[in-house]
């Protein structure tokens, strides 16, 4: 089964990844990108806690899960990749290729960021970048939870994706 999403959210592993897709999608296993977290054992035991038993989760930095991705999208299991930031998935993206679709979750507040949806915060190197990922073929949606609707790139970026 293939990974089912490819999600950047900079809470990385939290309940509305675990519960509110980790349900609905009935994942097996969670691979975390993000190279300090891979290179840090206590900040993995710390993201193990929050992941029930039955659920794996693989750290990695941008080159490991890029030589393991197909083994991960092998997995009998359905599965989801995640960033804390565009600019990690984007290297990702760019050392597999073919990446198809990407999920806008948490991008919160910090200086130099400006308010998109309720959960999506971006500066204007960030947009630049989801406009040239989208360019290059990827579809790009904000959704927070499986329930919402997902809301377009254009309306992400035009802050048209909710009311704020």
């Amino acid at each position: 089964m293939p990974i089912e999403l490819y999600r950047i959210d900079d809470r990385l592993i939290h309940g509305q990844v675990v519960v509110g897709w980790g349900q609905p999608l009935d994942l097996g296993f969670i691979v975390l990108v993000d190279d300090e977290v891979a290179a840090s054992e206590w900040e993995q035991e710390l993201y193990r806690m929050g992941v029930p038993p039955h659920m794996d989760v693989h750290f990695a930095t941008v080159e490991d899960a890029a030589r393991r991705h197909r083994d991960f999208a092998a997995d009998a299991r359905p599965g989801i990749l995640l960033t804390g930031d565009i600019e990690t998935m984007r290297r990702f993206a760019e050392a597999v290729g073919g990446l198809r679709k990407v999920n806008l979750g948490g991008i919160h507040h910090r200086a130099g960021r400006r308010q998109k949806m309720r959960y999506v915060f971006l500066d204007p190197s960030e947009e630049q970048a989801l406009r040239a990922f989208a360019a290059g073929g990827v579809t790009i949606t904000a959704q927070d939870v499986p329930a919402a609707a997902p809301v377009p790139l254009a309306e992400v970026l035009d802050g048209r994706g909710d009311s704020l």
